[in-house]
């Protein structure tokens, strides 16, 4: 074997041509090519040092395995697919779920495609297409319900995958969650220790798991302070930014409308901010808001705005290791499951906010 602390040997012009392969690596390196494959593989018979040094060299010469005589040789096809569903209320979340999972998965072989799934087409359709045909080694999708079938078709073909979100079913799986119960609940007693009489809930759309998570968080808020409250059931997350701004204009002109308003959205925050200002209302004085916030855009535009923060990234990074423990082997449901703790990031105490002293 080569000594691994020797310097990497120039290509030559012939080495340059075409595709790099494990003998390309090995010609560089001095290594045989069955230590390459090792090394590429992890394998920890092969040292440390060199496996650092032959990945060092894959990567500056441009090698990837051939995929098709690793699939033909494993079994496995090194991809890892998300089913990517278009999301307007959560700005940018496909970027950053998608760059927390390639964080997750760089240094190992696997590699990321992404397959879009638009809101009316059936999912199960799109998940029984992956894994009949074997496209990928693991899978990750997000939108759950509480009895979704795509965990059930996975479930019980012993397909690897990961969901963004829970499930209600009876057998545990693999997930990982944002907290929006208390995500709700914080939200809405924000609101109330703010002064606010009547608080109004902009929601997730009917049927998923989420929906109900929020749904019951700012329940048990209005509950626990006894105040009135409003739930806008003609709209919700997935409406288009002009109907959330119309109907927030026409429920102001009616009686009784609501005078603050828990949003689990930035778009819905923003759409709801234009419709009160349209009646001539201030962010602040006549109502408040608390919204779930995923990106630095309603901070800028509005920053007097109190959110509570999801971090997407951070979402995406742990499912990709999950779902790497799972295609690994993992059963062990502790280390499977993962439900973050929304982080709140409000401007200024409520007692400051009357007297008019509110910090930023």
């Amino acid at each position: 074997m080569a000594d691994p602390s020797k310097p990497v040997r120039p290509e030559s012009a012939a080495q340059r041509r075409g595709k790099p392969t494990l003998r390309t690596i090995a010609d560089i390196t001095g290594l045989a090519v069955t230590t390459v494959s090792r090394a590429l593989a992890d394998a920890p018979q092969i040292s440390l040092e060199t496996r650092h040094r032959v990945r060092e060299v894959a990567l500056q010469i441009g090698y990837s395995p051939d995929r098709a005589a690793q699939r033909l040789k494993t079994g496995r096809t090194n991809v890892i697919a998300v089913l990517l569903e278009p999301h307007e209320e959560i700005l940018g979340y496909g970027t950053s779920v998608m760059a927390g999972i390639a964080r997750a998965l760089q240094g190992t072989a696997y590699h990321l495609i992404v397959m879009p799934n638009f809101l009316d087409s059936a999912s199960i359709d799109a998940v029984n297409y992956i894994n009949r045909n074997g496209m990928a080694d693991g899978l990750i999708f997000s939108r759950t319900e509480p009895l979704d079938p795509r965990v059930k078709l996975l479930a019980e073909t012993g397909f690897p995958f990961v969901t963004h979100g829970r499930t209600e079913l009876a057998t545990a799986h693999p997930f990982v969650d944002y907290d929006n119960f208390t995500f709700a609940y914080e939200a809405t007693r924000r609101l109330i220790a703010k002064g606010r009489r009547k608080p109004a809930l902009i929601g997730g759309p009917a049927g998923f798991t989420f929906t109900g998570h929020i749904l019951h968080g700012f329940m048990t808020a209005v509950r626990e302070a006894g105040c009135a409250y409003e739930i806008l059931s003609d709209i919700d997350l997935d409406s288009p930014a002009g109907a959330i701004r119309d109907l927030i204009r026409r429920r102001r002109a009616e009686k009784d409308p609501p005078d603050g308003f828990t949003c689990g959205g930035e778009v819905c925050a923003l759409a709801t901010i234009t419709g009160m200002s349209d009646c001539g209302l201030t962010l602040g004085v006549e109502y408040d808001i608390v919204a779930k916030q995923t990106s630095p855009l309603l901070g800028a535009i509005q920053p007097r705005v109190d959110t509570i923060y999801e971090d997407l990234t951070e979402t995406g990074e742990h499912m990709g290791r999950i779902l790497l423990r799972r295609i690994g082997g993992s059963t062990d449901i502790g280390e499977l499951q993962l439900l973050l703790d929304p982080e709140l990031r409000f401007k200024a105490r409520p007692a400051e906010v009357a007297t008019g002293d509110g910090a930023v």
